[in-house]
This record gives C-alpha cells, structure tokens and sequence, in this order.
C-alpha cells in the first residue's frame, strides 16, 4: 500500500498542455497535431487511470445514464472506461519513445496503466472490476484484451506475475457469458486472441465461429452485417473490422489456415477506410446517423487503425487521414459541456446531449472515443506526423478541386 501512494505521489498531477492549431483542422503542422492528440489522451486518460491506479475508480467516477438505465449500468461502467481507454491509448503507450517530453509522458502513463490492471483485477481492491457477472463484461473484457494484444510490451509483460495471473482469471470469467448472434461474437474471439498470443490455452472454435459467422453477413463493398441484417451505423468500426482484423493477424501467426480470411478482411477493412475518408465533411463533421453516437470519435477507428498499421486505401494519404481525424476531434472534444468540471466525459455527440444515449450508456462507455487515438502509435517520424498538411477529400471536393472517382468493391 505504501508502495502504491509513493508512486501515485511521484507521478503527481499531469497538467495538460494548450491546444494548438485552428478549430477546423487541415492548416496546423503534424507536430503541433501530435502535440493536440497527445493533450487529447491526456485528457481522457487523466480521471480513469489515476483514480484506478489509487483504488479509487468506484468512489471519484460518475455513472451518468439515461434514467432508465440507472441502476443497471453501474454494474459495468468501471470496466468499460478503463477497458475502452486503453484500446485507444495502447499503441502509443506501447510505442519505443523514451526520449523528450512525450516520451516521459508515456512512461508515466503506460506505468499509470499497469497500476490501474492491477487495481481492476486484484481479488483484495476495492476496485476489483466485474468480469462475468451480466452480460455487458464480456465487451469490456474484450476493450482490455484489445489493448493487451496491441501492447504486449507494456501492459502485459512489464507487469508483475501476479497482476498477469489475476488478469488471466478475470478474462477467463468472461467465458461464462454467452454472445449474442451479432457483432458480439467477437467479443469473445478477441478474448481468445489475446490468450493465443499470450502463450495460454485458447478455443479456436469461439475464434472459427465468430470469423466464419461475419464471413456470412458480409454485405459488400466492405461493409458487414451487425449479425444477419445491416445496420446503417458505426459498428463496422467500432467493432467489427478493427477486432476481426487484429483477431485474424493473431492467429494467422500461430495456426495455418487463416491466412486467406486474414487477407480477405484486410481488404474489405481498406475499403471501408476509404468511406470513412470520405464521410469526414470540410468542417470536420459526419453524419450523426445510427446507435452508439455518444462514443463520439470512436466512430472512425477503423480509419485510424488502417493508418496505424500502414493499410491505408490506395488515394487516400496519411496526412489526409491526420487532418480529417485532427478536424473531426477538435468539433467533438472541444465542443462544451463534453467533460463535467471533474474531467469526466458526459453523455453526448457534440458537448452534452443525453438524450442521443441509448439506455446501455453510461460514463465508463463513452471511453471508447480513445480509440480514434491510434495513430498516436506511429512514432513522431512517421510520415503520417511528417508530411505537410493536406486536403482530405471532402474538403477538396467542396472547394472545386479535381479529385478520383470512387469505386464500390468488387
């Protein structure tokens, strides 16, 4: 327990820097995009994994709801923050930069991220997290064996063997919940993933089920089903191909077979990053169509994983990906009423609006925005931080200039 406070003293309160650059985007250079992101993470990271690191998420964290939803949601809300913000921030908390401020910002904040998995997962905390008990801990068991895969390093093998051993029991607990017949399926596989990469026991079934079942509700021109019918909202990326494509790279590495479904998903998910290119307007908006709204830059992390992994879409560069996304954040995160005066983020699309919360929202959910974050990933150098500032589509068109059609996927 000493040990614990010493730390959190020594890490201390992290101011977040000013933002930079203009509102619309498109204009600032990549490092003063970096530098925003960065203020980003920091801002949504703060509140979640200082409270969990000192054991104390379930006293200092609200649980906004719709009223309906109320006493319900306060089952699971803790796991999703902190399952959901660290599928945003594990590729830079991962990333080999110790070097500079950010590189010191990253050590505290990656050691930040190995206190509150310990805190979330040890049977004595105060804040030991749900992990079977309903059905809404499998997803956020899945967010955190998310950032396990993409962080390894940091957030798996840099911490103690007891936090791995009570880590591994937490997720096996989530085995007990059945999925539903949708995007779920690979709420479970992710699972199964993460104990295939971390050399344990793992089901190929769950995986082979849930892989072969969204090969069946492929729709076209790189769009799934949410289970057997379309939905004409964001799960594609805030699920579907960023789970079904690092779930495929896993396994294809330690099991023959998969690597034509690996391929095939990669394609269609480059497909749907072209769409997501497009739907980004001039002024950094998108259509506020479908469920889920209240994970605000959430929605395009499809878009920001194919950048991170170097998958873009032929005719869309990154410095297009890095103006559009730096727009689309600046509306959203920027916009009042999106934090509470705790730093807590509220119910909302655009600032505060809880009425566009479905009644399985709460605070812990919103946390999903993180995962917009990652192309934070790429290292300073890379030229998705390098290149000048550049037009992304939407932006070109409106303005009259000459631009490539778009074709559907054949």
């Amino acid at each position: 327990m000493a040990r614990r406070r010493d730390f959190l003293k020594s890490v201390g309160a992290i101011p977040v820097a000013a933002m930079v650059g203009p509102v619309a985007g498109g204009q600032s250079t990549g490092r003063e995009d970096r530098e925003y992101w960065v203020s980003v993470a920091r801002r949504l990271a703060d509140p979640v994994l200082s409270s969990l690191a000192a054991r104390q998420l379930k006293i200092r964290m609200p649980v906004e709801t719709r009223p309906e939803g109320a006493a319900e949601r306060a089952r699971f809300s803790h796991l999703e923050a902190i399952g959901r913000l660290l599928a945003g921030l594990a590729p830079w908390l991962a990333l080999d930069l110790d070097i500079g401020a950010e590189g010191e910002l990253r050590r505290r904040y990656a050691s930040l991220a190995r206190h509150a998995i310990d805190a979330a997962t040890d049977p004595a905390s105060p804040d030991l997290l749900n992990f079977s008990q309903g059905s809404q801990p499998l997803v956020d068991a899945a967010f955190l064996a998310h950032a396990l895969v993409r962080a390894p390093g940091e957030l798996w093998l840099n911490v103690p063997a007891a936090t791995r051993a009570n880590v591994l029991s937490a997720l096996r607990s989530s085995r007990r919940i059945k999925p539903g017949f949708n995007n779920w399926l690979l709420f479970s596989a992710m699972v199964e993933a993460f104990f295939c990469q971390a050399g344990e026991e793992w089901d190929p079934i769950r995986i082979d089920y849930a892989v072969r079942q969204h090969e069946q509700w492929y729709k076209g021109d790189g769009l799934y089903g949410d289970g057997p019918e379309f939905h004409w909202d964001y799960y594609n990326s805030f699920v579907i191909h960023p789970m079904l494509v690092d779930v495929l790279t896993v396994i294809s590495k330690a099991a023959r077979g998969w690597d034509d479904m690996r391929n095939r998903a990669i394609v269609r998910a480059r497909r749907y990053a072209a769409i997501q290119e497009r739907l980004i307007s001039p002024e950094g908006t998108f259509p506020a169509i479908g469920r889920s709204l209240a994970y605000r830059v959430g929605a395009f992390q499809l878009l920001g994983q194919a950048a991170l992994r170097h998958e873009l879409p032929d005719g869309v560069s990154p410095a297009q990906v890095r103006c559009a996304l730096t727009a689309v954040m600046r509306r959203m995160i920027e916009a009042p009423g999106t934090f509470d005066r705790a730093g807590w983020l509220t119910l909302g699309f655009c600032g505060h609006q809880p009425a566009v919360a479905e009644t399985y929202i709460s605070t812990g959910s919103l946390y999903l925005c993180a995962t917009g974050l990652l192309p934070l990933g790429l290292p300073p150098t890379d030229e998705f931080w390098q290149s000048a500032p550049e037009e992304w589509t939407a932006r070109r068109a409106w303005s009259g200039k000459d631009l490539p059609a778009d074709h559907a996927l054949s």
